[in-house]
């Protein structure tokens, strides 16, 4: 495979007939008459993922609660067991890894064991265009400081579409003692330059921490030699463990000495867990971080998709994404920047996530009109159709038939007939 595209309904063909990673497609749980691109917001269920699940209630009918105890103890370790499949896709080491909770409990965690305000640091670096839940929880984490949101969180503000990394340099003034920001933004698929703003915090000694969750299992990603501080994210988008499947939490390891902010049972270590002393002994390991009982259900599927997504491998899997989604922006040139639409995520391959945002005055309305025709998109305020091929389990085909679908769309103004209010879920 190559750029050079073409336009013409054979041409996808021929690129699903010589895609490496087609024979994936299999795996997943597809639909014959739908054309799934909202994998940046939930994976489709893999054949993997649910072996995985349906083992777990085996265990669980057949042993009870001797299920802890079951195959060397794995699913009581179900973190640990996770994380050695995870350090691979974010590059880390396995003991730096927890698999736990959800992305807000964990930006908690790590917050507020990074967090240490004093007189003159107290400060926490985040933007304007991130996902919202992670400024409600630095807010809050403020607020249990003593402090008030205006005067302890600073704000850098988009000056455009797209952030300019040297905007947040320029933030990191002495009084800013955290920073947290995503890799990849949700609404635009801006890559920010993780080095780049990592370095320039750690000159400053500024604690520095990420949001990965639109990054994990779309692009590639080395936190060993970002050595940053902490990171988050989830693991139910590019990752496919299942609708709400437990999140991921990195614990730099020079910082294994730390406490965490929020300390539980699970957290302490495995030799005493079950003596059930009231003194916490804090395990010196990422899943010292770990606050309660495995959520082993919401676990499993996670096991069977990143078993799938290691055997692909991430550069192959990065590579894919990047080649169908030109392909996309090919298309949408060719065919239908004329009827109002744009591309409102970089061109560049370095500077972009695993989806496309198609820009569009109408974007709501023509979101509910594809979903009508078997497309399966979303939709993000205030024009954004979000379109993420998925390079596992969406064909070429589907990419041209989606365009195809777009163009009878707004060539008819079908979209017209659909009412301006919205769903509960866009």
């Amino acid at each position: 495979m190559n750029g050079e595209f073409k336009d013409g309904k054979d041409f996808p063909i021929f690129l699903d007939n010589n895609d490496p990673l087609g024979h994936f497609r299999r795996r997943f749980y597809t639909k014959k008459d739908t054309i799934y691109v909202c994998g940046n917001s939930l994976g489709l269920a893999s054949i993997d993922a649910e072996e995985a699940m349906l083992n777990v209630i085996e265990k669980w009918k057949n042993e009870g609660i001797k299920i802890w105890n079951v195959d060397d103890n794995k699913y009581l370790l179900y973190s640990a067991y996770l994380a050695k499949l995870m350090a691979v896709i974010i590059g880390a080491n396995p003991d730096e890894i927890a698999i736990s909770d959800s992305t807000t409990v964990n930006i908690h965690q790590g917050v507020s064991t990074f967090y240490k305000p004093t007189s003159d640091k107290y400060k926490i670096l985040v933007d304007d265009k991130n996902f919202p839940t992670d400024r409600y929880a630095i807010d809050s984490q403020v607020r249990l400081k003593g402090y008030e949101p205006k005067d302890a969180v600073k704000v850098v503000t988009c000056n455009g579409k797209f952030f300019d990394e040297d905007d947040f340099i320029e933030a990191m003034t002495p009084d800013v003692a955290l920073i947290l920001l995503p890799t990849v933004y949700y609404r635009s698929a801006q890559i920010l330059d993780m080095k780049k703003i990592s370095d320039a915090a750690k000159e400053r000694n500024i604690i520095i921490g990420w949001d990965l969750s639109h990054a994990v299992g779309a692009i590639e990603i080395d936190l060993k030699s970002l050595d940053i501080d902490f990171a988050i994210w989830c693991t139910y988008k590019y990752l496919n463990g299942g609708p709400g499947s437990s999140a991921g939490i990195y614990i730099n390891r020079r910082h294994f000495h730390m406490l965490p902010g929020l300390a539980g049972w699970f957290g302490n270590k495995s030799e005493t867990q079950f003596n059930l002393l009231q003194d916490f002994e804090h395990r010196e390991d990422a899943n010292g971080w770990l606050i309660g009982t495995p959520h082993v259900l919401s676990m499993a599927g996670l096991e069977g998709s990143l078993k799938l997504l290691n055997e692909a491998g991430m550069k192959n899997i990065r590579s894919k994404s990047l080649h169908i989604t030109a392909y996309l922006m090919f298309l949408i040139d060719s065919k239908l920047t004329e009827h109002g639409f744009t591309i409102g995520n970089p061109r560049e391959d370095e500077k972009r996530g695993g989806h496309v945002c198609l820009e569009h005055d109408e974007g709501y309305r023509i979101s509910i009109a594809l979903k009508a025709r078997g497309v399966v998109p979303d939709f993000r305020d205030p024009n954004v159709i979000r379109i993420a091929p998925i390079a596992l389990y969406t064909s070429y085909e589907e990419v041209y038939r989606l365009v195809e679908i777009l163009l009878d769309i707004v060539t008819n103004e079908t979209y017209k007939e659909i009412s301006q209010k919205r769903d509960l879920v866009v």
